[in-house]
């Protein structure tokens, strides 16, 4: 660490794991539980949707949304996303964390609202409207991602700063989870009290009047644990390194912390030294930035782009596996809200069994054995299962072999949690100088989401059966289910040769990481150097 390094730096830094600490996960991991929700909620009720609006009399099967619906209803979110990471990212270094916090929040709680309000009972209105205000709802979710993880590593001490950034991460996991037995609530609840036949019985029947209230309620619950939080960000005060490192307010710095640490912090002069250092006053995207970050933000994106292609492309699976367990039976044996609870039931397990403990191993482990290891242990298991999947694929598809299926697959997943799923949230955080912090983390994690976009609807068009007699309704031939394993497996192999772009931050300051110490450093050793002669 530098000599000179201010004092309120340091003494984040060095500071024992405090009240305050467990506050600003708790804080910053709320607003990832609802992200979780809204983001994951929609695949609870798609199947709701398709058989109210899209019902097709006489037809075998109940109603089912178009593929160019289903592709924007479960897709727009993750546009807005995108734009919202960008945008916050960006705005979180220009105006400062705290200010653009509630914004996002606010954001959030208005479009959860509005998102199960989507007005008309004509398909396209609802669907058209549906789509609209979760467009916004992710551009709010998207400016949670730069600022929650910039506010976190900035809070936290070197030592277990990747655990509580991880924590918040986390809370994904717990979000998940809460969408699925929400729903499982509810539809437990609208299936009591407004029974009706399964859709083989009676196919109008099967859906009553009442369930066009389920998937609203499920939307607009997202709401509530992000409103719960809204007065608590308001209070938290802006993070040290962003008012003594980019607003040059080092007097408001020690002030601030003094009270959040309650230790006596003084301010120190030498701010004006970090100001007025003219080899680190470059901008980003400048040739000096270019030059020491370049490779860092090449790694940082790649690796999440090429994580999320792979993670998000795995529901082509889940409809195999959890009919091949008996977890969700044929859809004409059910009614519409049976359904629901069925899929609820399906996604509140696999959060349970292999999402939850995979983000918690991240948390307990990635101070210990650092990031660059959980990451590159993450992609090589995740590249090995993918091909054993894929190669003797055609083994897996037999009956008695289904449940080894289910156990590679969910291994898959498990590493991807306990792996890069985690670290390249993390790792954007710690890297990047002050002053570009918020913006590297949101480039990042946008490249993230452009993955997610190919993996969750690209894959879906990929995987398709070769043969143009056996593909889902709407959609053309593709490679198929093999074949799009082999090309996930390359993928993972890939995201195994970018991570060694990415730089180990394990016990080692914020500043120490962006090399914003280094000028100082030097200055200090010549002015020594003139001394002694």
């Amino acid at each position: 660490m530098a000599d000179n390094q201010l004092q309120v730096l340091n003494a984040l830094d060095v500071a024992k794991t405090q009240w305050y600490h467990f506050t600003a996960i708790v804080i910053a991991g709320m607003g990832f539980f609802t992200d979780a929700y809204d983001l994951f909620c929609i695949s609870l009720v798609t199947k709701l949707l398709g058989r109210i609006y899209y019902h097709e009399e006489g037809s075998l099967k109940p109603g089912s949304l178009p593929p160019n619906v289903a592709a924007a209803t479960n897709g727009v979110a993750f546009c807005g996303t995108l734009a919202g990471q960008l945008f916050f990212g960006w705005l979180g270094d220009k105006l400062g964390r705290k200010k653009v916090y509630g914004m996002t929040l606010m954001i959030m709680v208005l479009c959860s609202v509005a998102s199960g309000l989507s007005f008309s009972d004509k398909p396209k209105s609802v669907m058209a409207t549906l789509c609209f205000f979760r467009f916004w709802l992710g551009f709010g979710i998207g400016g949670d991602y730069p600022l929650s993880a910039t506010i976190m590593s900035e809070y936290a001490n070197k030592k277990t700063r990747g655990a509580f950034i991880s924590a918040v991460f986390a809370m994904q996991g717990f979000g998940i989870m809460a969408g699925g037995i929400f729903a499982i609530v509810i539809s437990s609840i609208f299936d009591a009290q407004f029974p009706a036949p399964a859709y083989s019985e009676d196919a109008l029947g099967s859906t009553v009047p009442q369930a066009d209230f389920v998937w609203r309620i499920i939307l607009m619950f997202g709401a509530i644990p992000a409103s719960m939080t809204y007065y608590s960000r308001s209070k938290m005060p802006e993070t040290a390194r962003y008012t003594a490192l980019v607003a040059k307010d080092a007097t408001k710095a020690a002030s601030d912390m003094s009270r959040v640490l309650q230790v006596e912090i003084e301010p120190e002069q030498i701010l004006e030294e970090i100001s007025t250092d003219k080899s680190k006053s470059f901008s980003l995207f400048s040739k000096q930035f270019m030059k020491r970050h370049g490779l860092h933000l090449l790694g940082t994106t790649s690796t999440w782009f090429l994580l999320d292609i792979a993670f998000y492309s795995q529901n082509l699976f889940q409809k195999d596996i959890f009919s091949a367990i008996g977890w969700i039976p044929p859809a004409q044996t059910m009614n519409a809200v049976q359904e629901v609870f069925k899929i609820a039931r399906a996604q509140t397990l696999i959060a349970l069994c292999s999402t939850v403990p995979g983000y918690w191993f991240t948390v307990v482990f990635i101070d210990v054995i650092g990031r660059f290891a959980i990451q590159l242990m993450g992609f090589f298991f995740m590249t090995v299962f993918m091909f054993a999947l894929a190669i003797p694929y055609n083994h897996w598809t037999h009956k008695d072999n289904r449940i080894g299926f289910v156990i590679m697959y969910s291994l898959t997943f498990f590493f991807a949690n306990f792996g890069p799923n985690a670290t390249t949230f993390v790792v954007p955080a710690e890297i990047f100088p002050a002053r570009f912090r918020s913006t590297c983390h949101g480039i990042s994690a946008a490249s993230g989401k452009l993955g997610a976009m190919v993996g969750a609807f690209g894959f879906l068009y990929l995987a398709q059966s070769p043969d143009k007699n056996k593909t889902d309704a709407g959609y053309p031939p593709g490679i198929g289910v093999r074949n799009s394993l082999l090309v996930l497996g390359v993928i993972n192999f890939l995201g195994i040769l970018f991570t060694f772009l990415v730089p180990e931050s394990k016990g080692k300051s914020l500043e120490e990481m962006s090399g914003e110490n280094e000028n100082n450093e030097q200055n200090n050793n010549d002015s020594r150097a003139v001394e002694m002669v």
